[in-house]
C-alpha cells in the first residue's frame, strides 16, 4: 500500500499527528535480497558493530568472487575452520550453517515462495532456526521482504520512541504497544519507522552527561 495512505491513516492518532509533521517524508526502503541472504546478513550484525560485521562478511565473500552472496550449499561445502578465519563467532558459525541447512532443504522459502505466507508463518517458521528470533525475522519482514503490517514490539528503538511521544516515564510492555499498535494497522512498519525516528530524535536532542 501506498506511504500516502499510510500517512493518512496513522494521522488520525495524536501521535502521528504531532511526530509526521515534525519528521516529515516516510523513507522506509526494502533491500531487495533473499531471504537466506538476509538471515545470514542479520547474524554477522548481532551483537556487534556495523563495520566489524561488514568485514566478516566482506572476508565471507572473498572466499567466492564473481558472485554477488554465495549459495547456501558453497556455505556448507567450505573447508572447517574457515567461517571462524573470516571473523564469526562459534555461535555465528553455528548460525550461518544452521541457515545454510535449511535454506538448502527449502526450509528458508525463497523470495517468491514467502510471498505466498503470512507473515505469521514465516515467523513461525523461521525462528526454529539456530540463533534467529522474532524479532529477525520481524526485520527480514519490513526491510527484505516489504511487508507494510508489522510492529516489532521487542524492539527497544520502537518502544522507546513511543514513550518519547506519548511523553511516559517507561517504556510500555511488549503485549502493551501491541494493544495499543492494533489501531495503526494496516500500517504497522510504517508506525514502526516513525517510532525509530522519533527515538533518533530524542537522542539527538539529550546533553551527553558529563
Amino acid at each position: 500500500m501506498a506511504i500516502r495512505d499510510a500517512r493518512a491513516h496513522l494521522l488520525r492518532d495524536p501521535i502521528f499527528a504531532a511526530l509526521i509533521p515534525r519528521i516529515g517524508r516516510c523513507a522506509l526502503e526494502t533491500v531487495q535480497r533473499e531471504p537466506y541472504e538476509a538471515l545470514v546478513r542479520a547474524i554477522a550484525h548481532q551483537q556487534v558493530h556495523g563495520r566489524a560485521a561488514d568485514a566478516m562478511l566482506g572476508r565471507l565473500l572473498a572466499h567466492f568472487p564473481g558472485q554477488d552472496f554465495p549459495l547456501p550449499t558453497a556455505i556448507l561445502a567450505m573447508p572447517d575452520g574457515a567461517l571462524r578465519a573470516c571473523g564469526f563467532s562459534g555461535s555465528k558459525v553455528a548460525a550461518i550453517i544452521d541457515i545454510a541447512h535449511h535454506a538448502a532443504g527449502g526450509h528458508v522459502p525463497t523470495r517468491r515462495a514467502a510471498a505466498r505466507l503470512s507473515d505469521a508463518d514465516l515467523i513461525e517458521r523461521l525462528v526454529a532456526i539456530r540463533g534467529v528470533g522474532r524479532w529477525t525475522v520481524e526485520m527480514l519482514l519490513i526491510f527484505t521482504l516489504g511487508r507494510p503490517d508489522v510492529l516489532p514490539v521487542d524492539d527497544f528503538g520502537v518502544r522507546e520512541g513511543f514513550r518519547v511521544c506519548a511523553g511516559l516515564d517507561e517504556q510500555p510492555k511488549p503485549r502493551a504497544l501491541a494493544a495499543i499498535g492494533e489501531a495503526w494497522a494496516p500500517f504497522r512498519s510504517t508506525a514502526a519507522w516513525y517510532l525509530w525516528r522519533a527515538a533518533d530524535a530524542a537522542k539527538v536532542k539529550t546533553p551527553k552527561e558529563a
